[in-house]
């Protein structure tokens, strides 16, 4: 595939999104998906993952989300890669790359437990998860938290050190359910090292945080 001939592709992707995107998550948003687009490529490039498939992936990945508190939160990367799927194979991409381009959408998500059987898969899903770790991270999860209309901590016990951390009723204790854990999932030697460095910023906001409150 030629570059101009990707680069038509990638405007149809971000057309079918502002088409067709269900946006009930504000962490999950147009910016969202440009970030983790713009990631992919570095890990692609770094990693010698095929473009062709970790750039339709990257931009349709979230094609179809829901919320962070729906109970089908888990079946939305299954849903994205069936609408995705749908969607080239009626655009007329190459169909020998659907699959493999609908399986790393299926197994970029946390919520899914799907493991990533690619390269451009593990591409891919280090690609979002490092947009949920660093400063971009700690906005999206504060994002997140303002939506659901959550406090911020618990008050008698800020950080989750003798309790069990509960990011259903405290946006502070996502960090210690999901966030810190990332870094440790990456599948990528390029995504470990950048989640490592990510993960040092949000442990000095922590120590902040916490210094503060």
């Amino acid at each position: 595939m030629t570059n101009n001939e990707a680069s038509r592709w990638e405007k149809r992707f971000a057309r079918f999104l502002e088409e067709h995107a269900e946006g009930p998550d504000p962490a999950h948003d147009r910016d969202h998906v440009v970030r983790v687009v713009a990631m992919a490529k570095r890990l692609a490039q770094s990693e010698g993952a095929r473009p062709e498939v970790v750039v339709p992936a990257a931009w349709l990945h979230d094609c179809v989300t829901f919320p962070k508190d729906s109970p089908r939160r888990a079946l939305a990367s299954r849903e994205a890669a069936q609408r995705a799927g749908e969607f080239l194979a009626d655009a007329g991409y190459p169909a020998e790359l659907i699959p493999a381009i609908r399986h790393a959408i299926e197994a970029h998500s946390f919520s899914a437990g799907i493991t990533p059987e690619t390269l451009e898969a593990r591409v891919v899903r280090d690609a979002d998860r490092l947009d949920a770790l660093g400063a971009v991270g700690i906005a999206r999860c504060l994002m997140i938290g303002g939506a659901l209309a959550l406090p911020l901590y618990a008050r008698e016990e800020p950080f989750p050190r003798t309790r069990k951390p509960d990011d259903a009723a405290y946006v502070l204790d996502h960090f210690f359910v999901k966030l810190l854990k990332l870094p440790a999932t990456m599948q990528t030697a390029a995504g470990r090292a950048e989640a490592k460095r990510r993960q040092r910023f949000m442990e000095a906001f922590l120590r902040q945080l916490e210094a503060e409150i």
